[in-house]
């Protein structure tokens, strides 16, 4: 068993974080994601949104590794959310599903305002790899457990590529917005001149 663990700030405000992390797939950086799939969410009783989501997913490994283990397709992951806006609580739990009999992964990513800046955003990862029932586990965990610090590098680069994917609809709608304003409202120097 390996365990993989890291810390990313992120020098945005946690909504447009989260916002961002609803929104990250599909993206040109992380490849890897090729679908995802609502199956339940709800908000309970305390306002907690709680989602349930089914992940596609192509795990981009060796062919060598591929065979040995028997991934040569899709694969997928079930992943359960849950944002808590009063605490600005955003958890991820993933697990796979594919050929969990052999690999288990189970990832836990936290997001949540950064206390030394509460105007940032403070993620925190966990992986837990665990291979078993084949030649070279270990060394398997190892490949995996480095695949898995690589994709979060990706990950981190995709969540800023949809934040400024974001800002710039955002900027976009305001601009049109202010331009249909200007032309349904009276500028003021046409109202000067009429009274």
């Amino acid at each position: 068993m390996r365990i993989w663990t890291s810390e990313h700030t992120f020098q945005h405000p946690w909504e447009t974080v989260v916002n961002a992390a609803w929104q990250k797939y599909p993206n040109p950086i992380t490849q890897s994601v090729v679908g995802v799939d609502i199956v339940d969410r709800y908000v309970d009783r305390n306002g907690v949104l709680k989602t349930h989501r089914l992940l596609s997913t192509s795990w981009g490994l060796q062919p060598w590794v591929t065979r040995i283990v028997g991934i040569d397709r899709t694969c997928f992951a079930s992943e359960i959310s849950e944002v808590d806006p009063r605490s600005k609580r955003m958890t991820l739990q993933t697990r796979n599903l594919t050929f969990c009999n052999i690999v288990s992964i189970d990832e836990n990513l936290t997001y949540c305002p950064d206390p030394k800046d509460k105007s940032s955003t403070l993620l925190k990862q966990e992986a837990i790899v665990n291979v078993k029932g084949i030649p070279l586990s270990s060394y398997l965990e190892g490949i995996l457990t480095d695949t898995i610090s690589n994709n979060a590098g990706k990950g981190r680069q995709a969540m800023e590529w949809v934040i400024g994917k974001l800002k710039g609809e955002a900027k976009d709608l305001t601009e049109e917005a202010k331009k249909c304003m200007d032309s349904v409202l009276p500028t003021n120097h046409s109202t000067a001149t009429s009274l």
